[in-house]
């Protein structure tokens, strides 16, 4: 059975060990509602989310983008495969998206894994891009397709958020006792 939380739990512990704006965290999750992203609830019964919808909620806060184009971040920054590569041809077993990629980490986070306390999850806002970085100084970027990775992907500044997976963990294992 897939375990699920209160939308109220979700933003408080985002707020408390993320560090997340909770107005902001309030806004996006009513965004995303009413995109169809993540359930709305129903007459006095509060949205129940699943650890996927939570991670959706992140995405879209560390997306950094504009209140009306969050379900979107969702959807890009899910899509992006790693490097940039495109693998549309490849078996099934291969593929694999940031989306499906957060979803192992946050998992493996909520379940109290040692090694997933210890990454760093890099949004970049200026265009999509998600960096894992890891403590031995490793780095894993999801990137859109035909991105070339490893190099700025526009002129200009690069503007991102990165979140601690110690903070990621601990809101999770209190989303989701």
């Amino acid at each position: 059975m897939t375990q699920t939380a209160t939308l109220a739990a979700a933003i408080a512990a985002l707020e408390r060990h993320v560090g997340f704006r909770r107005g902001r965290l309030v806004s996006m999750a009513q965004r995303l509602q009413n995109a169809g992203v993540i359930p709305t609830g129903g007459p006095r019964t509060a949205p129940q989310l699943t650890l996927v919808d939570v991670v959706n909620l992140v995405v879209a806060y560390a997306a950094d983008a504009p209140l009306h184009l969050a379900a979107r971040s969702v959807e890009t920054y899910g899509a992006l495969t790693p490097g940039g590569a495109d693998l549309s041809g490849a078996p099934a077993g291969l593929k694999v998206s940031a989306a499906s990629y957060l979803a192992s980490i946050a998992a493996l986070a909520a379940e109290g894994d040692a090694g997933m306390r210890r990454l760093k999850l890099e949004f970049v806002s200026t265009w999509p891009e998600l960096a894992v970085h890891f403590d031995d100084g490793s780095t894993h970027r999801f990137q859109s397709i035909g991105a070339v990775s490893g190099h700025w992907q526009s002129a200009g500044h690069r503007k991102s958020l990165t979140i601690n997976g110690a903070a990621l963990a601990d809101a999770l294992q209190e989303i989701f006792p």
